[in-house]
């Protein structure tokens, strides 16, 4: 009975938002066919990165952890590992599933009240298949409202090992899905990704061009056999995409200089890649790709986002593509780190927090951003965040019962028009 009343209150909590957003952002129902997509962020696009490992019925999750798992039982299992530690961290929604079209359409209807423009999200496909895709294709794309909030993707192309938690005395953490795939595969997965995403209205697009982010260009590298397979894979794609009647591809590059994730291999000399696979664009996920965390258990974010804007400035110079800013809204993987084990400087997931990332210090840095941006460009000025529910590594603008919706203020703040 207990789990019934819990259960329906949810519910009502979920339909009750959904209400008050729907009255206060739109007086008639969003229509799909024929609508306009609204621009949340006037002159700039805010596009966040979101992360589909919170919805309670993926096939792989449930065969390897239990029916109903999801990361929401990393969040509900996470405890203080040191003396200050702000864990665990309450969702103010509570733990919703994102492959329930009811809760897609309230968290879209807040995104675009408070000014994202687009969801970058994370995705997965391994040689074997999709991954994770029910978050958006039973959720976001089973809405009538997305015409608010686009979408695009940045194929998540990473080794998928064992960090639900992570056991750190166990050396290496187990493999499950490997980045590398086959050229068979990509070109497999490409036709899929046309014919699946960028044939919808709502896919995001730069100059008519859909655009599609990489995450690990070492590793697409690597999957294709060389840099002169990995052109001609990527040609390739931009071919079927002109066939489909788009203008082009628009090819964005994640980089990074320090490497986090387990397996991960540092690109080295990206200018000249980025140049000869013709990438258009380049980004980043999360700022500590740039810097290392100085400090154990914690390390300050204002110095992070000082060295980051360091790296903006001198990596814009060594690349002839566009280089859109990130802003990270904060960082803390331990509740990916078992909570069994004595909490010392592992590596990912069990290494330093940022400390002091408040609402005002992300509104900082979102106004650093926007000031980079225009000083560096006239036009095309995107700014990624992470990210819109990263919440095992403590980055999420979704709304959480300390600072409540403080953070999507920020960015309401700095780029939307009063």
């Amino acid at each position: 009975m207990t789990q019934i009343v819990s259960y329906m209150k949810r519910r009502l909590f979920i339909l009750t938002s959904l209400l008050y957003f729907f009255i206060v952002t739109d007086n008639s129902p969003a229509q799909k066919t024929g609508e306009k997509f609204i621009d949340n962020s006037p002159g700039y696009d805010i596009a966040v990165y979101y992360f589909p490992n919170y919805h309670n019925n993926d096939t792989r999750n449930e065969q390897r952890y239990g029916k109903g798992w999801s990361e929401w039982n990393l969040i509900r299992d996470a405890l203080p590992r040191f003396e200050g530690h702000d864990q665990p961290k309450i969702p103010l929604w509570g733990y919703t599933n994102e492959s329930d079209p009811e809760v897609m359409e309230m968290k879209i209807n807040v995104a675009s009240e408070y000014g994202v423009d687009v969801f970058i999200y994370d995705w997965y496909y391994y040689n074997d298949g999709p991954f994770l895709e029910k978050g958006l294709e039973d959720g976001f794309l089973k809405v009538e409202n997305n015409n608010k909030v686009r979408f695009a993707l940045m194929w998540a192309n990473h080794d998928w090992v064992d960090l639900f938690p992570r056991n750190p005395e166990i050396p290496a953490a187990p493999l499950f899905y490997p980045g590398v795939v086959t050229p068979e595969t990509f070109d497999k997965m490409t036709d899929y990704i046309i014919s699946n995403y960028f044939s919808r209205p709502e896919y995001w697009k730069i100059g008519g061009c859909p655009y599609f982010s990489v995450y690990e260009l070492y590793m697409f590298i690597e999957s294709m056999g060389g840099k002169e397979k990995a052109w001609e894979a990527l040609e390739s794609f931009r071919n079927k995409t002109k066939k489909a009647g788009f203008r082009d591809l628009h090819l964005n590059a994640v980089v990074w200089g320090v490497k986090i994730l387990p397996n991960e291999k540092e690109l080295k000399d990206p200018a000249d890649v980025l140049d000869y696979l013709s990438f258009n664009s380049t980004t980043s996920y999360v700022w500590i790709h740039h810097v290392a965390l100085s400090q154990f258990p914690e390390t300050e974010y204002t110095e992070v986002q000082e060295k980051y804007f360091n790296f903006c400035d001198s990596f814009a110079k060594t690349i002839k593509q566009p280089y859109h800013p990130n802003v990270t809204l904060g960082w803390d993987a331990t509740p990916r780190c078992s909570q069994k084990v004595a909490f010392e400087n592992f590596g990912y997931p069990c290494m330093a927090v940022l400390k002091n990332n408040t609402p005002e210090n992300f509104q900082k840095a979102l106004q650093k951003a926007r000031s980079w941006s225009d000083k560096n460009y006239e036009t095309n000025k995107i700014i990624t965040i992470n990210s819109w529910n990263e919440w095992t590594e403590g980055s999420y603008l979704e709304p959480e019962r300390k600072y409540d919706y403080r953070y999507l203020e920020a960015i309401k703040s700095v780029f939307k028009m009063k």
